[in-house]
């Protein structure tokens, strides 16, 4: 009985709710029929022909101020929707009609919807949310004294945003600190160091952990903001190395001893690694690349789990300078897995791999007549692959956009990361011949196998909406972050931009030609009515014109 009542009381309230939904159609037919109704007590026909003589005796002077008035008005607000457009992406008048006057007129709550669907949803979409947006360390950042502050000496720019140095400052405060620093006075002074954000500060805490003992990440900071040039950066870096390797020695014998020892050697480990892959890094800068791809593999083979800091990248980036195409194939074998995440590196050196194969004696005009070979398929397919990975790459290898300084951190599938990927594999794409005109014959073609709504991926996950809001906070303000999907102006601004030029375009011919205007006029606004006036014949011819008495009697 219960479950009885309770499923009467559900229909009924759909009911409701759906009498509710089509009440405003009988509303409306009502007003109007009452409207007929009392046409003669409220004069209706009387009024309508003093209107009528009153807009006779307007001259055109009028109609010209009034469609200009419009235009200017329309015009306003055209301007601050594509101002407003530009800054949010997205219209304001959009966002108020849905925010505030939505709910008002009975909308349906966009939360509970989203409950609904979030409890129906797969396991594809719940795979989808996880860290979609995340930010990542770049693996090929630049050294913030040696090449950042170089290029704010020269061009008085700065290249890195506020919030990409306080990812870095939360970096450093994981990687090289520990709960057990307070027991010695130079990390102690350290760890306040990292946590500065005046650059000078740091340094000068630097200095004064110096100056209590051997401290290894003193030089890292050193190094890193410091050194004018990679040289210097290199040599301090070998003092943090020799510093650094004797703290992780000694903490390697006491890790077992508790969970404090355990932490210390878990910061001397990143330490040392982060040291050992700067340092690759400053060989591969002064032209050491040989060494600098030794060390790497060393570092690899010494440090298999660490996988966070992408030290494969490097590899890959170092290989391909010194062409050795075998050994890139090789690391790709192992790191290319579906299991593991992708990144505008793997992609495209894949891509770049296939592409050397048949790019030197490609031609799209032979491709058309004979098709495509199996080699030039692949090719093309690992294109589209890494293109659909990272749309924002082609048009900086292709040197359709201008390239900046990468930011210290980058968000996969971004405009950050495609930045960070050109900045260093454009040498090796134009390296290989034929490969650039190959990616520019075959990148768009990625674009008509994606579905449009994005709500699928073909080969990876759904392009997510979030890569340029991120990136806008990655990317310095003079450069313009690419972006895609490319927004569709919205419909206000597009109606705006029209009515904004049909009454620029009225005014300007009512004052050219005001008798002709008001001729066209009259014949548009009859043939406006013609309709309703037909239907008011009709109703008259049906009703009785003594109805109105007949009521009041009643």
């Amino acid at each position: 009985m219960a479950e009885a009542a309770a499923g009467f009381l559900e229909q009924l309230k759909s009911c409701i709710v759906w009498s509710w939904t089509y009440l405003w159609t009988v509303w409306f037919f009502l007003v109007l029929f009452l409207v007929y109704i009392l046409r003669v007590p409220l004069k209706i026909n009387d009024n309508l022909s003093t209107v009528s003589m009153f807009l006779n005796t307007l001259t055109p002077k009028f109609y010209v101020a009034l469609t200009g008035t419009s235009s200017l008005i329309s015009g306003l607000i055209l301007i601050f929707e594509w101002w407003y457009f530009r800054k949010y992406g997205t219209s304001f008048i959009e966002q108020v009609s849905v925010s505030h006057l939505r709910p008002l007129l009975g909308g349906v709550d966009n939360n509970s919807s989203n409950n609904s669907n979030s409890s129906n949803g797969d396991s594809d979409s719940n795979r989808q949310s996880v860290s979609e947006c995340k930010v990542w360390r770049n693996p090929l950042n630049l050294f913030r004294g040696a090449e950042y502050n170089r290029y704010t000496w020269v061009t008085g720019r700065e290249p890195l945003t506020y919030y990409d140095m306080n990812l870095s400052a939360q970096d450093h405060q994981t990687f090289f600190t520990c709960d057990s620093d307070h027991l010695r006075p130079a990390d102690a002074i350290m760890q306040k160091a990292w946590r500065e954000r005046n650059p000078q500060a740091r340094i000068s805490a630097a200095h004064e952990a110096l100056e209590i003992n051997e401290c290894a990440t003193a030089y890292i900071l050193l190094a890193e903001e410091e050194a004018t040039t990679i040289a210097e950066a290199e040599k301090l870096f070998k003092q943090a190395l020799k510093a650094g390797d004797g703290c992780y020695r000694r903490s390697q014998q006491l890790q077992h001893h508790g969970s404090q020892y355990e932490a210390q050697h878990r910061r001397d480990t990143n330490v040392l690694v982060y040291i050992k892959r700067r340092l690759a890094m400053c060989a591969r800068r002064l032209g050491r690349t040989r060494e600098a791809v030794k060390m790497m593999r060393d570092l690899m083979k010494e440090f298999p789990l660490l996988s966070m800091f992408n030290i494969h990248e490097n590899l890959l980036e170092a290989l391909l300078e010194l062409q050795a195409y075998a050994d890139v194939q090789a690391v790709l074998a192992k790191y290319d897995d579906i299991s593991l995440p992708k990144s505008a590196t793997i992609c495209y050196t894949a891509a770049l791999l296939k592409a050397r194969a048949v790019s030197d004696k490609f031609s799209p005009e032979a491709a058309s007549r004979r098709g495509l070979s199996t080699a030039e398929m692949n090719a093309v397919e690992a294109i589209h692959r890494a293109v659909e990975f990272n749309p924002h790459v082609p048009k900086y290898l292709l040197e359709m956009k201008s390239l900046i300084l990468p930011p210290e951190h980058i968000l996969k599938r971004g405009d950050s990361e495609a930045i960070a990927y050109a900045f260093f594999h454009l040498a090796h794409w134009k390296r290989v011949e034929g490969a650039l005109n190959l990616l520019h014959c075959t990148w768009e073609g990625t674009f008509r196998m994606i579905p449009y709504p994005l709500e699928k991926g073909h080969l990876f996950y759904p392009y997510p909406i979030c890569t340029e809001t991120a990136d806008r906070e990655l990317l310095p303000s003079f450069h313009e972050v690419s972006v895609y999907p490319k927004k569709e102006l919205p419909f206000f601004i597009l109606f705006t931009a029209g009515l904004c030029s049909f009454t620029a375009m009225l005014a300007l011919l009512t004052h050219q030609f005001p008798e002709l205007m008001g001729v066209f006029a009259k014949a548009f606004l009859s043939t406006l009515f013609a309709p309703l006036n037909f239907v008011m014949e009709k109703v008259e011819s049906i009703l009785p014109s003594s109805l109105w008495h007949q009521l009041t009697r009643i």
